[in-house]
């Protein structure tokens, strides 16, 4: 499908292929071993911040007989972000169906209009549907998966999914936008702001905390009546 130009400066066959790819770990092996360990101990930090916000969430705070000054704005501030935290988690389970129904079409839809079948497609509609339930990092591990195995069937096939999903998980910034900005009465371009910002700063983490920490600050300037 490619130019001649093109296509004469690429492997010829699966073994040119394997031999490339095998020179390229070699030659690049230390990048790729810090790459997987920053990349696993940023998910570790996601999800152990997930399981604490969530156990902080989930857990009222109860204040001393004769609490100081210090624990009770502590106590507030703490129940202030959990119900946050809860909000924010609350709208991902309608931001991960709809995710799931459009990767549903095109798994079940599009592909097989062009006599495309994907092996283990209710598989991966499960994997995206639960994946979809953690902020961001659950639609890059789900759209990993499915570009696997869209390579096993073909090179043609593992782009047009990859185009296809990045395409979804742009529109996605607006859908997450306006369905947290709705729970946390938010417009949809400042929850938008608060995630360019925070990714350009901390990357996927901070995409991820950007609704977050965006939805406590503001409620804690109105409740301090500064906005």
């Amino acid at each position: 499908f490619l130019p001649a130009t093109l296509a004469q400066n690429l492997p010829s066959d699966n073994d040119s292929l394997k031999a490339v790819i095998a020179n390229w770990f070699r030659e690049n092996s230390g990048a790729v071993r810090t790459l997987g360990t920053d990349t696993l101990r940023a998910f570790a930090h996601i999800l152990v911040g997930l399981v604490v916000g969530a156990i902080v969430a989930l857990h009222e705070v109860v204040p001393t007989k004769k609490p100081t000054p210090f624990l009770r704005a502590l106590g507030m501030r703490v129940n202030l972000l959990a119900s946050t935290f809860r909000q924010i988690m609350y709208a991902q389970l309608p931001i991960s169906a709809i995710n799931t129904a459009l990767t549903s079409i095109y798994l079940l839809m599009v592909l097989p209009a062009f006599g495309i079948q994907l092996p283990f497609v209710k598989t991966l509609i499960v994997v995206t549907f639960f994946a979809g339930l953690l902020p961001v990092v659950g639609n890059l591990i789900s759209n990993t998966v499915i570009f696997m195995i869209s390579m096993s069937v073909s090179f043609a096939v593992a782009v047009a999914s990859l185009g296809y999903l990045i395409l979804i998980h742009k529109l996605e910034y607006f859908l997450n936008a306006r369905i947290i900005g709705s729970r946390i009465n938010a417009r949809a371009w400042e929850i938008l702001i608060a995630m360019l910002g925070f990714e350009a700063v901390f990357g996927i983490p901070g995409v991820i905390a950007a609704p977050i920490f965006y939805a406590y600050v503001k409620n804690e300037l109105t409740q301090q009546g500064l906005i």
